[in-house]
């Protein structure tokens, strides 16, 4: 059965893929205590001001965080300088293992970039 809560969504994963997205979780709560948590299509999102800022899940061989709705992940890292030249990335994500999670520095500043793009009205 797919996962109604984070919480749901968590308990399926094996322990070391679960203690590094709860920990990418509480992160993003940090950043963002206002945004709301959903699942959608099937992943665990957070929703700012009624709109996706960022989505996370696992995977057979990796994990995946990307924020939402503002474009290619390198725009949002170049236009608010986040170096991402040490991640695989794609157009729309990170992938990490839980061997070598994301710095919660560099989550923090995603999240945060994120919700300036929605509060502009650019996401």
């Amino acid at each position: 059965m797919p996962a109604k809560t984070i919480d749901e969504y968590l308990s399926q994963l094996s322990p070391d893929k679960r203690m590094t997205l709860q920990k990418l979780r509480e992160t993003i709560r940090e950043a963002s205590p206002a945004a709301v948590e959903v699942i959608s299509w099937r992943v665990p999102m957070f929703k700012y001001k009624g709109k996706y800022l960022v989505a996370f899940a696992a995977f057979t061989n990796h994990c995946s965080f990307a924020p939402w709705g503002t474009g290619a992940l390198s725009s949002l890292a170049e236009k608010h300088g986040i170096d991402l030249s040490k991640y695989d990335t794609t157009k729309a994500l990170i992938r990490f293992t839980p061997q070598t999670p994301l710095p919660s520095t560099l989550v923090k500043r995603i999240v945060k970039a994120t919700m300036q793009e929605i509060d502009a009205g650019t996401a």
